[in-house]
């Protein structure tokens, strides 16, 4: 994993495509299922602004297209707003796509336009957990998936799984996971499902996870994907030796990334911004040559320093050793050991993954 003080040198840009052909019952991310009439102008309008900032930017170690579902976009809009960005060397460029989406000639064309990563919301191999958060049954089976994703040339790719829908048993988790663990992904993010305000998850409380049962889920998720050989990268995310993801590392780490699209967030050097979530005022602003961003927060360097930690202390990169109060540490009166020393720095164990808010209390700011 790329360590943090080169971060600090790095910069990515995290491309919002807000475009989806269903909305998943627990999805509250900005999305929408009626504005596809929209796609065109909305990717020269991120062109556009890719361009300008490409202007003002050291070239991109990463670029993100993120949803939504920016697999509704064909190859060559892909192809499009890549070569709009000033891009490094060997730059990670991932893409998000829909299983449902998925084709050898669609993966083929996003290779050939510069894709070097994809990653695939699978969620679950199981109809029943499937029904439970409101997404259809695939088109394409887990084992077709990858075969499909082989036969392209991707460099790397993710699948995303989500833990603790109603009435999920252990047995049919750990059938999802050992049909994953079978295929080999280079990269794994499992994901427990949360209950988001104003999701038609939220408004059926018999759907709710069980957080207990969610608990026992990721300790076996983390066990297994060890004894697999996948390295914790973190809290929800593991890899194959060398198959970590860059964009995300910029995120945990502190790093910079631009926003682009309507919705998207960006920070540069202790300054968050994000534009605005209506992809027609998002549109007419980048038209006319206006800023699309809606809102700004600027951090001190006290707080922009306990952000980081706070972050960090999510990854296997972990804190200081000194950035743990000890003492309050021990105050929490944990059963279990929550965090382990790796040379002079503090890392979550297992089970301090699962109460990781709480220790985040006993960070130094």
């Amino acid at each position: 994993m790329a360590m943090t003080n080169n971060n600090q040198q790095r910069i990515g840009a995290y491309v919002h495509i807000p475009f989806c052909r269903y909305r998943c019952d627990y999805c509250a991310f900005i999305t929408f299922t009626d504005r596809d009439h929209l796609i065109g102008a909305y990717v020269d309008a991120c062109m556009l602004q890719l361009q300008q900032e490409s202007a003002t930017h050291p070239p991109l170690h990463t670029l993100y297209f993120g949803g939504g579902t920016p697999s509704r976009l064909t190859p060559e809009q892909v192809g499009k707003l890549i070569k709009s960005a000033t891009l490094q060397p060997g730059a990670e460029v991932s893409i998000e796509c829909n299983p449902d989406d998925v084709s050898v000639e669609l993966l083929r064309g996003y290779v050939e336009a510069g894709v070097t990563r994809a990653s695939f919301g699978v969620q679950s191999t199981s109809t029943r957990a499937l029904q439970q958060l409101g997404r259809p049954t695939p088109a394409l089976s887990v084992e077709e998936l990858a075969e499909v994703v082989r036969e392209c040339g991707l460099a790397s790719w993710n699948l995303d799984l989500i833990y603790g829908a109603a009435g999920e048993t252990p047995a049919e988790f750990g059938a999802t996971l050992g049909r994953i663990l079978a295929l080999r992904p280079p990269h794994l993010s499992a994901y427990a499902l949360t209950v988001e305000p104003g999701t038609p998850l939220a408004r059926t409380p018999e759907r709710y996870p069980n957080e207990d049962h969610q608990a026992d889920r990721y300790e076996y998720l983390s066990e297994q994907l060890s004894s697999a050989g996948y390295v914790f990268e973190e809290i929800s995310s593991w890899s194959l030796p060398g198959h970590e993801c860059l964009h995300h590392d910029l995120y945990w780490t502190g790093g910079n990334y631009l926003g682009i699209g309507a919705g998207a967030h960006g920070h540069g050097n202790g300054r968050r911004y994000w534009n605005s979530v209506s992809p027609e005022r998002y549109i007419e602003a980048v038209q006319t040559g206006r800023s699309p961003v809606a809102g700004e927060e600027l951090l001190d360097e006290q707080t922009r320093a306990l952000e980081q930690l706070t972050l960090l202390l999510r990854t296997a990169h972990g804190v200081p050793w000194e950035g743990i109060d000890h003492d309050k540490l021990r105050d929490l009166g944990a059963e279990r050991a929550l965090i382990e020393r790796r040379e002079n720095r503090a890392v979550l164990t297992i089970a301090g993954r699962l109460v990781a808010n709480t220790v985040v209390q006993c960070l130094i700011g």
